[in-house]
């Protein structure tokens, strides 16, 4: 398989080519495509670019042992990108776990009932489209940092991630309102953190 062909393939074609003929040029276009996504999400979570570089490690590590093993473990699990953020995340759970820097949050229901999040489309803005591009990447990280763990993750899920809300909430094992419900409450959270000078940075 050339590597033209390789780029042009989907992830589901990648993973055949791996855990059926053993071609490693196909695992590293899998990482490769999908390395900043996850990695993304990894330094939001630990907030610590070497702890990030080896929960990456890490990640990649059971991903390549999952399709080595069994490839069904992926296709039960639905797209690649979720399944590896799936390990991402208990990866990360773990470390956190271990240093005690991780509360579990009781998982709250959404009092603005099901009509309204309907109305959320998946493409809605988050907040940081507002700011100029070159100051926001910045004050968002902070702000992120500061905001209650389930709030961070489902932020940083949605913003580093890509994913939509019931990929989400299908990832952290909650409903799809509280998963927007968590958007909702991280990005009033945001507003309130946003610098007074911030309003200077609106598009």
């Amino acid at each position: 398989m050339s590597v033209q062909v390789l780029s042009s393939s989907t992830d589901e074609q990648l993973i055949v080519a791996y855990a059926q003929r053993g071609d490693e040029r196909a695992i590293r276009t899998l990482v490769e495509r999908h390395q900043d996504r996850v990695y993304g999400f990894l330094l939001g979570m630990v907030k610590d670019p070497s702890t990030a570089d080896d929960l990456f490690q890490e990640t990649f590590l059971r991903v390549l042992k999952a399709l080595q093993g069994q490839r069904a473990s992926y296709t039960q699990q639905g797209r690649f990108l979720g399944w590896v953020l799936r390990i991402a995340r208990n990866a990360a759970l773990d470390h956190l776990r271990t240093r005690k820097r991780w509360q579990d949050v009781e998982a709250h229901s959404d009092q603005d009932g099901i009509g309204y999040w309907d109305q959320l489309t998946d493409d809605a803005p988050l907040v940081d489209q507002e700011m100029d591009q070159e100051d926001q990447r910045t004050w968002l990280r902070g702000a992120i940092d500061k905001l209650p763990p389930e709030q961070r993750e489902v932020l940083l899920l949605r913003h580093e991630a890509e994913l939509t809300f019931r990929e989400i909430a299908a990832l952290t094992d909650v409903s799809i309102n509280t998963a927007l419900g968590r958007m909702r409450y991280a990005l009033l959270n945001l507003k309130k953190l946003m610098p007074a000078d911030a309003a200077g940075l609106r598009a």
